[in-house]
């Protein structure tokens, strides 16, 4: 009888709880189409599920689980290719900077070789570069560089003009203030392994050309002579004028000779 009435109580109980789960699911379904009616109502458009980055991912940096995460977004405010699941985007290598609260597309991921159109000739090589290497995060690709070697003592440029392809925020813009930061240069197959080799050693800086500097013409012929007039008399001047100012000295004998009263024998004056 005690077997029966357990049974009993323990088939309600199970019961009970099914209907609480039960009245709990409906409850959480409930809040949740109530929560994507406002959604849509609010942004007018559908939401769905996508991946997101949870901090900033850098360019090289192998995406893990703490990474990413899941949110709603608006439908019509998504890219066509971002990436619906956390495991999408988790184990691959990023091949440019993530931000943070950005959704993860596919792009973030290209290989280089899909991404980069390296000119007929060239070499693509990717270096260290911070922003304050770059004229402040100026640097962008499809520009054109002078590439110098910075150490503690010396400087010197080892590559003019070179193509730039990519940085590290690849399409958004130039490179932001990060150690992580890179530009992948398109370089003559000779110069590669010296960038390398520098990359190494010393500090890269990439340097954006100006226009071309005009000479500074020369003076006209009459300012140079009012120049030389301003300065004073020349040498050769104050050479006769001195010459001059002897003259008398030296012809005064002569003169006192002939033209001194002559006096005859008797002493007397004529």
């Amino acid at each position: 009888m005690k077997q029966k009435q357990m049974t009993a109580i323990a088939i309600g109980c199970g019961a009970v709880c099914a209907l609480c789960v039960g009245a709990f699911m409906a409850s959480v379904q409930g809040q949740a189409d109530a929560a994507r009616a406002e959604a849509l109502a609010r942004y007018g458009g559908e939401q769905v599920e996508v991946c997101v980055a949870t901090r900033d991912i850098a360019a090289g940096e192998r995406v893990d689980l703490s990474s990413v995460e899941t949110k709603l977004w608006v439908a019509d405010l998504l890219p066509e290719d971002a990436l619906r699941s956390t495991g999408d985007a988790v184990g691959r290598i990023a091949t440019s900077s993530i931000l943070k609260g950005e959704v993860v597309s596919p792009k973030r991921f290209e290989s280089a070789r899909d991404a980069l159109d390296v000119p007929a000739g060239k070499e693509a090589v990717s270096v260290p570069a911070k922003a304050v290497q770059a004229v402040g995060g100026a640097v962008r690709p499809g520009m054109s560089v002078d590439v110098y070697a910075a150490g503690d003592s010396s400087t010197a440029l080892i590559a003019n003009e070179v193509l730039v392809l990519a940085t590290s925020v690849g399409d958004s813009g130039g490179l932001v203030s990060s150690d992580s930061g890179w530009i992948t240069l398109a370089v003559d197959p000779a110069k590669v392994q010296e960038v390398i080799a520098a990359s190494n050693k010393m500090s890269l800086h990439f340097v954006i050309p100006g226009e071309q500097v005009e000479s500074v013409p020369e003076a006209p012929a009459d300012v140079s002579d009012a120049s030389a007039s301003a300065q004073g008399p020349s040498s050769d001047g104050a050479q006769a004028r001195s010459e001059s100012d002897e003259a008398p000295s030296s012809a005064s004998p002569a003169s006192s000779a002939s033209g001194a009263p002559a006096s005859d024998e008797d002493g007397e004056q004529r």
